[in-house]
C-alpha cells in the first residue's frame, strides 16, 4: 500500500479557520481504505465552545458517519500537535495513526506536556508520526499570531 498524505486538506481547513478568526488548526480523518470521512477546522470562538478544536469536531463527524464511538484503523492528520484533551479523545476513539505537523511545546499533549499516550491510563496509543509539513503548519500559526500582536 502506498502512503498518501492528507496534510494538504488539513492545511486547507486550518486556512479556513484563520479566515474565520480562529486559531488555524485543521484536522482530517481517513478511513482504513484511504477515504476522507471527516474534516474540520477550529471553531471555538464561533461556537463559544472550548472543546470545538479541529480534532474533536472531526472525531465527532467521523464517529457519527461510522455509527460508532470508535474508529479502528482510521488515521488522523492534524496541523498542530494535539492538546491533552484532543489526545485523550483520539485514544478513546481508538485512532490507529496520528500524523501531525507543527510541534506544540507549550500546549501539546502528545510529545510535550501531558504526553497522554505514554500514561498507563491511556486506553489506546496510536502510532504517532510528527513533523509532516511542519514548516508550512508552523508558518501558518506564526503568521496568524504575528498579525494579532
Amino acid at each position: 500500500m502506498t502512503f498518501t498524505s492528507h496534510m494538504d486538506t488539513a492545511l486547507a481547513e486550518a486556512r479556513a479557520a484563520a479566515a474565520r478568526g480562529e486559531v488555524p488548526v485543521g484536522a482530517v480523518i481517513v478511513s482504513p481504505s484511504g477515504e476522507i470521512v471527516a474534516q474540520a477546522g477550529n471553531r471555538t470562538r464561533e461556537r463559544n465552545d472550548p472543546t470545538a478544536h479541529a480534532e474533536i469536531l472531526a472525531l465527532r463527524a467521523a464517529c457519527a458517519a461510522a455509527g460508532s464511538e470508535r474508529l479502528p484503523g482510521h488515521a488522523l492528520y492534524v496541523t498542530l500537535e494535539p492538546c491533552a484533551m484532543c489526545a485523550a479523545a483520539i485514544a478513546a476513539a481508538r485512532i490507529a495513526r496520528l500524523y501531525f505537523g507543527a510541534a506544540d511545546p507549550k500546549s501539546g499533549g502528545v510529545l510535550h506536556g501531558a504526553r497522554v499516550f505514554m500514561h498507563p491510563q491511556a486506553h489506546h496509543a496510536p502510532e504517532v508520526y510528527d513533523g509532516l509539513a511542519a514548516t508550512e503548519c508552523a508558518g501558518l500559526l506564526r503568521t496568524f499570531f504575528a498579525a494579532r500582536r
